[in-house]
């Protein structure tokens, strides 16, 4: 199953692309926040959706923590705790 899983920017990587380490359920990964708006690619404090290593779009915190109840409700929270790793394995 492919998921938007969210998540909360904790650091932006210093470089040349737009790139910040991201908490989700407790994992915390590199994730690309290129496909972000340039007006507001994001910054520290900020949730955003993530799909294959990439932040899909910004979203409220509100939106994320029931995107995260949601998960917990369906058992989908250790498919996307293996889809986090994996992540972390390619990159």
């Amino acid at each position: 199953m492919c998921l938007a899983i969210p998540g909360k920017i904790v650091e932006m990587l210093p470089g040349d692309s737009a790139q910040a380490l991201v908490e989700v359920l407790g994992v915390r990964r590199k994730v690309d926040l290129g496909l972000l708006e340039e007006a507001d690619p994001g910054r520290v404090g900020d949730w955003v959706l993530i799909h294959v290593g990439f932040a899909m779009s910004k979203v409220s915190e509100r939106h994320a923590m029931e995107q995260i109840r949601l998960l917990e409700a369906l058992g989908e929270t250790e498919a996307a705790a293996i889809e986090l790793r994996q992540g972390l394995e390619a990159t």
